[in-house]
């Protein structure tokens, strides 16, 4: 299937015909018209309000973004940058915009020579539509009351009428559908030209999509942060309490009352369960020594609590962001899970560096290998976590080993 009104153009043309490229053509010309007419309608009104005509193209460019889609799968982005606010603040950012300027420059042309381009388009097409429909209008008429002339033709009958539609009505309908074609194409080639965003206003969105994202990362970090600060200076902190006054009820009981003390013992047992349940649950929202010490020294606390030998050769010239190392420390901690977990290792290596505002780490094992990231979640979820930071991740498996997993991030040292 083609995927726009000129590769259909191009193609074969009973295939064109037999397609809706002709038909989404009409609509988009037919629409345009229909448009023009409202816009005219506004212009009337906005009259009244002389300096809101300055932002009549806004509307319109909107819209005709929007019917871009009729001819193209693409869509069109709002070339305009976030206003802060709205009324006199608003107007004023959009006022200085290329963009805005643009769209009027759009609307005074569809206002005038589009207008007049698809008004006489579609006055084509309905002529077409006559000569077509000449036999059935011919059929249905009184013999005596049909004196229908066509240049030097004379037609008076459902023979003649048959004729002309065959071999006047049916070509001319084709050029014409190839013509409206084509006049869509140019025009939609041509709002494309006006009212999508330039090289400069992509770039200037793309930033500011990249500090949205910052400022969500740091938002989450942030209150991952305070949910760890909560769960060790409250909780923790209560259920410590607990365990030393269930420890002293348990020596006060030894010996007097057996079956209350066995009880005591138990809740003092489970308090201590409790207790580290929840030190793991802090570890894993956000460590303290992460905070405290950096990547590196976090990842050597990783690597002591490992059933499985880890070598940790991790050179930090500087502490990244935090978001930036909460990102490493949370995927190797995830990679030697995984490790534990499925791949029979002996050994694992964990190895970083900082080259070029770049932070490098590798977590390599020695076990089996064969890991598949479309298999499972797992992998999906770190290549997804550290896509968020705009970092690449990488892993290597075959059968029999070694896995290499291999993480890209940026980091700007302090």
């Amino acid at each position: 299937m083609a995927t726009s009104v000129w590769r259909a153009i191009a193609g074969n043309p009973l295939r064109f015909l037999r397609s809706s490229w002709p038909w989404r053509s009409l609509a988009y010309v037919a629409s345009t018209v229909a448009v023009a007419g409202a816009a005219w309608v506004a212009v009337l009104v906005l009259l009244l309000f002389p300096p809101l005509l300055l932002l009549i193209g806004m509307p319109i460019g909107a819209l005709e973004r929007h019917r871009l889609r009729l001819l193209t799968s693409d869509q069109v982005r709002n070339p305009h940058a976030t206003a802060p606010g709205s009324g006199l603040a608003w107007a004023r950012l959009r006022v200085r915009e290329a963009s805005t300027w643009r769209e009027l420059g759009y609307f005074a042309c569809l206002q005038s020579v589009l207008l007049l381009l698809d008004t006489i388009a579609l006055f084509v097409a309905f002529i077409c539509v006559i000569l077509l429909a000449l036999p059935l209008f011919v059929a249905t008429m009184d013999p005596g009351q049909i004196q229908i002339d066509l240049v030097a033709w004379s037609v008076d009958t459902v023979g003649q009428a048959f004729a002309v539609a065959t071999l006047v009505g049916v070509p001319a309908t084709v050029v014409t559908l190839y013509g409206i074609s084509v006049l869509a194409g140019g025009q939609a080639e041509f709002a494309r030209w006006l009212l999508a965003p330039t090289g400069t206003e992509l770039s200037r969105q793309m930033d500011e999509l990249a500090q949205s994202r910052n400022r969500l990362v740091n938002a989450f970090e942030a209150e991952r942060r305070r949910i760890e600060r909560d769960l060790h200076d409250g909780a923790q902190q209560h259920l410590l309490l607990l365990t030393m006054n269930l420890s002293l009820a348990e020596m006060e009981l030894a010996g007097k009352n057996e079956r209350t003390g066995e009880l005591v013992g138990e809740a003092h047992q489970q308090a201590r369960m409790a207790l580290a349940a929840i030190r793991e649950q802090i570890r894993g929202i956000h460590p303290q020594i992460l905070t405290d010490f950096g990547l590196a020294e976090a990842v050597r606390e990783l690597a002591e609590r490992c059933p499985i030998p880890v070598e940790v050769d991790l050179v930090m010239p500087g502490r990244p962001s935090p978001a930036v190392e909460s990102t490493a420390y949370f995927v190797v901690s995830e990679a030697l899970t995984n490790v534990v977990r499925h791949a029979a290792a002996t050994c694992v290596q964990v190895s970083g560096r900082v080259m070029e505002d770049r932070l490098v780490l590798t977590v390599t094992d020695d076990g089996r290998g064969g890991a598949d990231p479309s298999l499972g979640t797992g992998v999906r979820g770190l290549a997804d976590r550290v896509a968020v930071m705009d970092g690449t991740l990488e892993i290597s498996s075959p059968r029999g080993g070694p896995t290499v997993l291999r993480i890209d991030l940026p980091c700007r040292c302090g």
